[in-house]
Order: structure tokens, then sequence, then C-alpha cells
């Protein structure tokens, strides 16, 4: 959190990619073009025909604005260059399953962006609703890590009363109304906190990628034990999702996948675009909220890509073990087949085991007689009692195929579906039995998700008409091939996911 720029932080910063870009001869081609690709339209994956024509379409447009000769290269070429290991403006990259290059930008072209949007001279200024955040922030700062219990409560009782106060003021017609010029403020301050977070989006990805990298090169040029090299992978992969950046993001990720926030957050966002205030504002704002959602599943994807690295690795470092293992047999086999026909005794020594049996005094049960237990059958009568025999056979099955078929039926059409949802379609018919069965539940065609942060109340009558309620913890059926996540269970199969599958759809 250090932002002093001494001396040797400065030319660090001036030998970067970023600093390099300001400097670059055709800065105002590179900037502007990928500003407007990889940060307007916030596209994260491009194929290299499709980025090289529209890069095309630009160079013959300012060539004709300019004079022929201005730009006088290709746009292959150019690319090429802004990708190099010189430049470091763009990543290509080949993507699993194709074999045409795809292009991505890089964080520095994000801070070379940011800063030239800092320089702009702004017609309006706000700072009423940065004053605003800054004092909401130390409020949750004090609070958060107050571990007083009276001064907690006293300041939780304040703002009590002051939200019941501004209660009696509106109920009195007494209403604070945000003036155009206030409006435009805030939601000039909402706009640049979007953005930026688009941009730690591409920060962090390149963090994991980073990671992803120097492990490739350890285990290539790794010759110890698997186990030292198991202890320092793994130590490298918690270094970053225990970090602060790492706990941020996975917070912010949750708050993604959440139904309700991201409900809750589309009607705050619609709502406040259609203020007159704001009618010049930018629409794409009103979906940014789906390019977070796609920034952080390439994020997440990143670190997929590092766990599949890490099982190739164990994977190809078992079978040269084991080849290894077949070698030397072999080997004894080869030997033990060339003494069979020589003359004489063989050489070596015979062992009774190839281990010695240790055995302890103190391992050694002490002896404990049997217990006799007299057993007197004398005055025995025939008993004349009658009895309702049907209780003995009066037992109750659940079969779980049935409902992992029930289960595989409601997941056909949506990716993941919750039990209560599922219970509402086909109620309990064994009672309990028969949920607990449900929690057992295990098939090749979806896993089951327990969320312990959330509680779900499932009710059933019993044959007795008894209404019987039972707590449950928040309970999720996934379609195989689909992320199974904690806490993103989605009890009604509209959750993120499956927003995002009719988004790809439509």
């Amino acid at each position: 959190m250090d932002n002093h720029l001494d001396y040797e932080t400065v030319e660090l910063l001036r030998r970067g990619p970023a600093w390099r870009l300001l400097r670059a001869e055709h800065a105002p081609l590179v900037i502007s073009f990928l500003a407007q690709v990889f940060v307007e339209e916030n596209v994260r994956d491009i194929a290299a025909s499709a980025l090289t024509g529209r890069l095309d379409d630009t160079l013959y447009a300012l060539n004709q604005q300019l004079g022929d000769g201005t730009y006088p290269r290709s746009a292959k070429a150019y690319l090429e260059e802004w990708a190099s290991a010189e430049q470091g403006w763009l990543r290509k990259y080949y993507p699993p399953g194709s074999d045409e290059p795809h292009f991505d930008a890089t964080p520095a072209l994000e801070q070379v962006v940011s800063f030239l949007s800092g320089l702009r001279a702004r017609s309006f200024v706000g700072t009423e609703s940065r004053l605003n955040t800054l004092f909401d922030l130390l409020r949750q700062m004090t609070l958060g890590t107050e571990t007083d219990p009276g001064r907690r409560l006293e300041e939780l009782r304040r703002q009590r009363d002051a939200l019941d106060r501004e209660i009696d003021r509106v109920g009195r017609g007494e209403l604070d109304v945000l003036d155009p010029s206030a409006q435009r403020d805030r939601f000039q301050q909402f706009s640049d906190m979007a953005r930026e977070l688009l941009a730690d989006f591409r920060q962090v990805e390149t963090n994991f990628r980073e990671l992803d990298r120097s492990l490739r090169v350890q285990i290539a040029s790794f010759d110890g034990a698997k186990g030292e090299l198991l202890d320092e992978v793994l130590r490298s992969r918690g270094s970053i999702t225990e970090s602060d950046q790492g706990r941020s993001f996975g917070a912010f990720y949750d708050f993604l996948l959440s139904a309700d926030r991201q409900a809750r957050f589309t009607a705050l966002l619609d709502q406040v675009l259609e203020l007159p205030a704001l009618a010049d504002a930018d629409r794409r704002l009103g979906t940014i909220h789906h390019d977070w959602l796609a920034a952080g599943e390439r994020t997440q994807a990143t670190v997929r890509l590092l766990s599949a690295q890490l099982r190739r690795f164990l994977d190809d470092r078992v079978w040269l073990e084991n080849r290894r293992i077949g070698e030397i047999l072999r080997g004894i086999e080869a030997h033990a087949l060339q003494l069979r026909d020589a003359p004489g005794p063989l050489p070596g020594a015979e062992l009774d085991e190839t281990a010695p049996r240790i055995v302890l005094p103190m391992e050694r049960r002490l002896y404990a007689p049997k217990r006799r237990t007299a057993i007197d059958s004398t005055g025995l009568e025939e008993g004349d009692g009658d009895f309702d025999s049907g209780a003995l056979y009066d037992q109750v099955h659940v079969d779980p195929a049935r409902l992992a078929t029930a289960v595989r039926d409601a997941l056909a059409s949506r990716p993941r579906v919750g039990l209560p949802s599922l219970l509402a379609d086909r109620p309990l018919q064994r009672g309990l039995a028969e949920l607990v069965a449900y929690l057992g539940l295990g098939d090749e065609a979806f896993s089951v998700v327990f969320d312990d942060r959330a509680t779900d109340e499932l009710t059933w009558k019993g044959d007795d008409g008894v209404v019987r309620v039972a707590t449950v913890p928040r309970v999720t059926f996934v379609r195989a091939g689909w992320a199974a996540t904690a806490g993103t269970a989605d009890t009604g199969g509209t959750g993120p996911a499956a927003a995002s599958e009719e988004r790809a759809d439509g």
C-alpha cells in the first residue's frame, strides 16, 4: 500500500510496457485502436483474423485522412510488433482446440488508458459523492474492527435512531431529493469505479497467468523429489489465493454469483439510467455487471488451467516412475534367467522373512476369563396373547434410483435445481426417510452441492395427517460439467449460471 515514488521505483516503471507505450512513435494509433477494442468494447478474446481486419480498416481511414504513407506497414506486422516481448501491449496465444492465434490486451494498456483519461479536462468534476464514499469507508472500517460489544451496539443504535428520524420525516412528506448536479456527480463516480473493476480483473488474471508460467518453468527444470516440488507448487498457489488481492477477488466473485444481489443490482441500475438528468449517460453501463461476470469467469478459467497443469505433472511423474520400476524388474528377471543354468550353487542367502517381526510384551493383551451366564429354562409356559403381526412387516423402503431419475428429469431443462424447487414439483411420499435419501444421492449425471451458510425449511404431511418441518442446509443438484461452488446454489434454477446460459443462447 506504499505509494511513495522513489528513484528506483520510477526507474523501474520507466522500463515497463506502460511507459514504453506512452513513448511509442505511433502511440496515438496504438492507444486509440486498442482502447476502442479491448477497453470500451470490453473484448477479452479476439481471433487474429478479426483483429487484423479491424486494424486494416483503421489504417486505411487514417492514411486517407493524414496522407498515404503515414502508416505504411500491414496490419499483421503492427499486431506482431505490439504483441512482441519488447513491447508487451498485447498477449498472443492459442486457445485450446484452435490453430488460429488470438489476442488480448495486457494490464499496461489499461494503465495507460486510465492515465490519459485523467489528463482530459472535465466539464464537471464531482466531489460531494467522493467525500460521502470516504466517510462510508471509514465507518465500515471502524465498525468492522471494533471488538468492544458496547461500543458497537452504541454505533448501531445511533444509526437506528438516524433511520427512525428519516422515516418520520418521510412520513410527514419531507423528502430530500437529489438535484441533477448531485445525480451526475454520483453517476460519474459509479462509471469510473465500474470501469476500474474491469481493469482490475485483467490485472488479477495476469497475476494468475504469471504464476502458471513460473510453475511450468519449475516443473520442466525440477529434478528433485516429487514431494518437495509439490510443496513449492502448493505454496505458490496459496500465495495468490490467500493474498489480499486474492481474498478480495474471491469475495467479489461470490457477490457476482448471487442471484438476489444480481437482480437487485440490475433493478437499481435500470432505475438510475431512467433519470432525466442522466439522459446522455453511456447506455453500455446498463450491462456492466454482465461484463464483470464474463471477466471473472475468464479469471477462474486461468485458475482451472493451473490446476490442470498440476494434475498433468503428477500423471507424467507417476508414469515415469512406474516405467522406471518396470525396467528394474525386467533387469532382475534377465539376471535370474542368466544364473538359472549356471553350474554350481546359486549365490545368495535364504531369508525366512523379508522383514523382522517385532512384538513388544506390552502389546500383548492380558488374559480375561470368559463370563459364563447361567440360563434357567425351568417353569416356561406357552403364551396365549394375541397381537398384530403386521407391524413386523411394516417397513419403509425408498428407492434411490427413482429419486435420481427425478433429479435428472429436473436438470434436463436447466443446469441446476434446488431441493425446495424439486420437492415443490415432486412432494415427499416417504417422509423423512425419502428426504435423507435425497441428501445422500450420488450419480454421474449430476453432483450435490451443500451450502452450510444458508438453510431451507422443507415440509411434508405424514400418513397421520400431521405436517412436519425439517430445517436442512441449502442443497442444490448441479448438472455434470457445470461449476458447482458452495455458496452459489440456485434454488429455482434461475441463478447466474442459468442467466449466463440464456445470454449465450440469445
